[in-house]
């Protein structure tokens, strides 16, 4: 928290991404399918819940408290298209409970809660001020509130990231991680199915459900892992943070490679041939959201390999925050044509060389840059 220019900017966006994360376990809780009302279609046929609103609303609002909201640009996923639409009349007022229940935890967590609960106007406001478009000039925050809606509404990984993005770099990211297990071999299993099956005692299932916050500034050389705060517990600084570091494996036959769980953006064909012609033995973990990026900078994966499909652009909110942390940890990532990601033009990675390859260390990612082009010409992307 020394780093002169960012300080409190890091320090409100790690106690938000908790709030955040706090309020997406509420809402899975009691999100029991996608036939609910707290669901809707977006035009795009992706998911969205009063989660993705409750937290983008939540997180502009606290930003805007924070640093004043002419002082505060944010690109984010969603607009309110959806809420403004006749039959979501239900569902805007379930992302208005939400938020005010949310924001009245607010000194939980060090932060400051409005005087009076939020109307529906002034969540819409929120919501709408994320309206910001990136690019290579000035100072703008990177928000994806529900990264992985499907792993979400599906009782499995998804995560909150938030970044900070100056002049087109990104300064520091802020992941939170409300599902991911405390050991490695749970990723493989759907949280609910775990939760409603598992006879395990209650110190491991404290240790599945308490999520964690991930962070870390560009340059520092170090990412910190945080649990998130339980019950009644208060967050105190540094919250019982751990420095986490990417795992040691440099042998192909022993390194454990994330890829998405959905086909819909990704060539799943085309990264199991590399990874075969790498060396690559063991089974892949499928985990949705940046919880894969999580995975590798704390060691719990070592490669993560994304090629998407023709016509698909990768947006800098599914990147930002877990880049930063896999790179501050040890890692890692680049182009597949070995390229730093550019997050200077806008809302998309343009010019992205073929896919994104984030491994634990510079071995294992010269193999697979040099496996790219050796493939590339042959496959079928």
């Amino acid at each position: 928290m020394e780093d002169g220019n960012y300080s409190k900017e890091l320090d409100v966006a790690v106690r938000v991404v908790h709030m955040a994360s706090s309020l997406c376990q509420r809402v899975q809780k009691g999100l029991v399918s996608t036939d609910s009302a707290q669901v809707k279609s977006k035009e795009d046929d992706s998911l969205v819940t009063i989660a993705d609103y409750s937290v983008q609303a939540t997180v502009s609002w606290m930003l805007s408290e924070s640093f004043g909201s002419q002082n505060v640009s944010i690109v984010a996923e969603e607009d309110v298209k959806t809420l403004s639409k006749a039959d979501s009349a239900g569902l805007l007022a379930a992302v208005v409970d939400t938020v005010n229940k949310s924001l009245a935890e607010a000194p939980k967590y060090g932060l400051k809660s409005p005087t009076k609960a939020l109307g529906t106007s002034l969540i819409i406001e929120a919501i709408s001020r994320c309206n910001s478009v990136g690019g290579a000039q000035g100072r703008y925050w990177v928000l994806d509130p529900v990264d992985g809606t499907l792993g979400f509404v599906r009782g499995d990984q998804y995560a909150v990231a938030l970044a900070l993005i100056e002049d087109g770099k990104v300064v520091f990211g802020v992941l939170g991680c409300p599902n991911y297990p405390m050991k490695k071999e749970l990723l493989n299993y759907r949280y609910q199915y775990h939760k409603t099956t598992s006879k395990l005692s209650p110190p491991s299932m404290n240790g599945w459900e308490r999520g964690c916050v991930m962070y870390a500034v560009k340059g520092s050389g170090e990412a910190w892992m945080q649990p998130l705060v339980g019950g009644e517990n208060k967050f105190q600084w540094p919250n019982s943070a751990t420095l986490i570091r990417v795992s040691a494996i440099d042998n192909p036959a022993l390194a454990t490679s994330c890829e998405p769980v959905e086909k819909a953006n990704s060539n799943h064909s085309f990264t199991a041939g590399l990874a075969y012609s790498v060396g690559l033995r063991k089974k892949p973990l499928r985990v949705h959201s940046m919880v894969k990026y999580a995975a590798i900078a704390r060691g719990d994966a070592e490669i993560f390999m994304k090629f998407a499909s023709s016509g698909y652009k990768e947006k800098i909110w599914d990147h930002a925050a877990g880049v930063i942390i896999v790179e501050e940890a040890g890692g890692v990532v680049t182009d597949a044509g070995g390229h730093q990601l550019d997050f200077s033009k806008g809302l998309y990675l343009e010019g992205l060389d073929r896919g994104i390859v984030a491994c634990s260390g510079p071995t294992l990612h010269e193999k697979i840059i040099n496996a790219v082009y050796a493939s590339w010409d042959s496959s079928n992307l």
